[in-house]
């Protein structure tokens, strides 16, 4: 094999890095401690596949969650990096604290959720140990800057006299917020943690039934066969692969990695520079929290937040990602021109997409099954839980993919591992949403916002948008959203948005994190599998997500918008909706010609002007901003156009 067509072992262990970040760096131990951790991973999945198929009470079921949580993650997440490897005999004795804190409630029962409006001592004593320990897991998981944050919260619930003006309230002391945050479902046991102990935990055990069954491999293999030999071939299929292996993982960071490792070599000779490959490998990645049938850990907490299906939310996702991944190919199309790669660049696995397909074509089943059920009516739990059981099926109709015990145990005991940091950050954000319950401070400040935008609309998102964009530099997306969702989302309802367009709007821009220094993950990632410059390639990665930035503010500034969501308020016709989506489609393609200064050949100044403005006025859903962008894309095409035949005798430009 040629040294260009592999990723060196450094750079390969640099990318691994960010996904430790992501995920958190984990111990790995050998002998019988590793059996032991094994064994609780493999126990956790199981109870969650037995909760998902019986009926576990809400009270039995979110603690216990919140039990193995905290044990395995004291036993695999080091208190520090040095510790790496090392289980400490304190790492022990907090994880079985974590046990003993769920243990209490458990037998306290009843009784115990009674308590909540007047605790007890020994309630305080364990509900002050409970939450530090969910502050120390989060921390051993995600970083010190998401505990800050859920401190301070904290730290507003009990300043609340001496605060100025709107954000005055009350105050509470130590018992009554251990009863909110510790003997309640409406604090750490909230919505957050119902999310994590049912539908994510689910969704990563099927993502990794898929990775250990082949299936992963199958997706990235399939798409480099399909496109890897034709024309922007190297792009294509860049895009294609993010959709397919991203969509059932969820995860922006390790689906770049997991391509970039592959795709790199494939890029650079279609002559991409280490900063535009690492861009667009990134892109990639985004569009895998984005993308159905998983989206990111925070799309199972939008159904939860509106009490709608999960199913409502994939459809209210199908537009908007065909729309993004649409930008991603019009993007590696102009790329092909830029970059002439005119020629084809053969990706080399070994097989045709037709023979890959004959011979492994009972994969597609998981990724159909958990749609399939979900419209035959069975709940997003249930379709989850027997995609997965399909998934295990349908391994055994190959000899190599097939699923016998070993396989079985270690995708067990994955789905439960990659599912530990979610929930840590899950447990710690329902302290921010018992805070802002028990104190109003979601209408204090959307009252807030309001105010500064003077009660226009257009201020409002944009002050939101920022908002949820500086709060998704510092924590993660999953974090970044349900912040948002309680405090920033009524700011809109207020002024007329729809709630599932509100919370949409958010989700959108809390996904831009995962492409935003200094947290931006997946742009780090991919410099570092193919030696860019970091922070060259997050600007390259704004560049193709660029509509990413813009399209949510179509949901929100018209009631019409909301159609691209698929659910039209009252007197928008599906017409209007069907218009909207070629106008959405129109200022997608404009913006994607604005960002690579590039349509039939080579953009003069006030053409790429052209462009970029006729994509901001399509964005906005109104017919004067409509004509005079479809004029602006209709004048600049002409004028290249026109210029075409004398453009193409001079190199570079045609």
């Amino acid at each position: 094999m040629n040294a260009d067509d592999v990723v060196s072992d450094d750079r390969l262990k640099a990318a691994e890095h960010f996904i430790e970040e992501e995920e958190g760096a984990t111990s790995r131990f050998g002998g019988r401690l590793d059996l032991l951790i094994t064994t609780l991973l493999v126990v956790m999945s199981l109870f969650h596949l037995y909760a998902a198929a019986a009926i576990v009470p809400t009270t039995v079921l979110r603690p216990v969650h919140v039990g193995f949580v905290l044990l395995l993650i004291y036993l695999i997440f080091p208190a520090t990096a040095r510790l790496r490897n090392r289980l400490m005999w304190y790492d022990v004795l907090l994880g079985l604290l974590g046990v003993a804190t769920i243990v209490y409630i458990l037998v306290g029962g009843d009784d115990f959720w009674d308590r909540s409006t007047f605790p007890d001592n020994w309630d305080v004593a364990f509900g002050i140990a409970f939450v530090l320990l969910v502050l120390e897991a989060c921390r051993r998981t995600t970083g010190w800057i998401m505990p800050f944050v859920v401190i301070l919260f904290g730290a507003y619930a009990f300043a609340g006299p001496i605060l100025p003006g709107q954000w005055t309230h009350r105050g509470y002391d130590i018992p009554s917020m251990v009863g909110v945050m510790y003997m309640s479902l409406e604090g750490i046991f909230g919505t957050a943690i119902d999310v994590s102990a049912t539908l994510i935990i689910m969704f990563t055990i099927f993502g990794a039934f898929l990775q250990h069954s082949g299936a992963g491999k199958f997706f990235l293999d399939f798409s480099f066969a399909l496109l890897g030999g034709k024309r922007s071939g190297a792009g294509r299929t860049v895009v294609l692969s993010s959709f397919l292996l991203g969509g059932p993982s969820g995860s922006g960071v390790a689906t770049t990695v997991t391509i970039g490792t592959v795709a790199w070599p494939m890029l650079r000779r279609a002559n991409y520079d280490t900063d535009s490959a690492g861009g667009l490998l990134a892109a990639g990645g985004l569009g895998a929290i984005i993308s159905p049938p998983v989206l990111g850990a925070a799309a199972f907490l939008i159904a939860e937040f509106l009490k709608i299906s999960y199913l409502d939310v994939l459809l209210m996702a199908a537009i908007p990602t065909c729309l993004y991944y649409l930008s991603l190919f019009l993007m590696v199309e102009l790329d092909a021109k830029k970059f002439s790669s005119g020629e084809a660049v053969e990706a080399r696995v070994g097989a045709t997409a037709a023979q890959l397909a004959a011979k492994f074509w009972f994969h597609f089943l998981s990724l159909i099954a958990i749609v399939g059920f979900m419209v035959y009516g069975f709940s997003p739990l249930m379709s989850v839980f027997w995609a997965t059981i399909t998934a295990f099926v349908v391994s055994f109709f190959s000899r190599e993919t097939a699923m016998w015990p070993p396989k079985l145990i270690a995708a067990l005991a994955d789905g439960s591992r990659q599912a530990l940091n979610v929930a840590a950050t899950c447990a710690a954000a329902g302290v921010i949403v018992g805070v802002v319950g028990k104190t109003g401070l979601g209408l204090k400040f959307s009252s807030i916002v309001i105010d500064y935008a003077g009660g226009d609309l257009m201020l409002t998102a944009i002050y939101t948008a920022l908002i949820v964009w500086i709060i998704g530099l510092a924590v993660p997306v999953t974090a970044s959203y349900i912040i948002c969702a309680v405090i920033a989302a009524p700011a809109l309802t207020k002024l007329g948005v729809p709630d599932f367009a509100a919370h949409m709007f958010i989700f959108y821009y809390a996904v831009l994190s995962e492409v935003s220094p200094p947290t931006a993950l997946s742009p780090f990632a991919a410099a570092a599998i193919t030696g860019g410059d970091p922070y060259k390639t997050t600007l390259q990665s704004w560049k193709y997500t660029l509509p990413a930035f813009l399209l949510p503010f179509v949901f929100v500034l018209d009631p019409a918008g909301a159609g691209l969501l698929l659910k039209p308020p009252a007197g928008v016709s599906w017409w209007d909706v069907a218009w909207i989506v070629v106008t959405a489609s129109a200022g997608i393609a404009s913006l994607a010609c604005g960002a690579q200064n590039w349509a039939l050949l080579r953009c003069r100044w006030w053409e790429r002007l052209a462009f970029v403005a006729a994509g901001l006025l399509l964005v906005y859903p109104h017919a004067w901003a409509d004509a005079i962008g479809l004029g602006l894309i209709a004048l600049a095409l002409l004028m290249q156009w026109l210029r075409r035949p004398a453009a193409g005798l001079r190199p570079g430009n045609a």
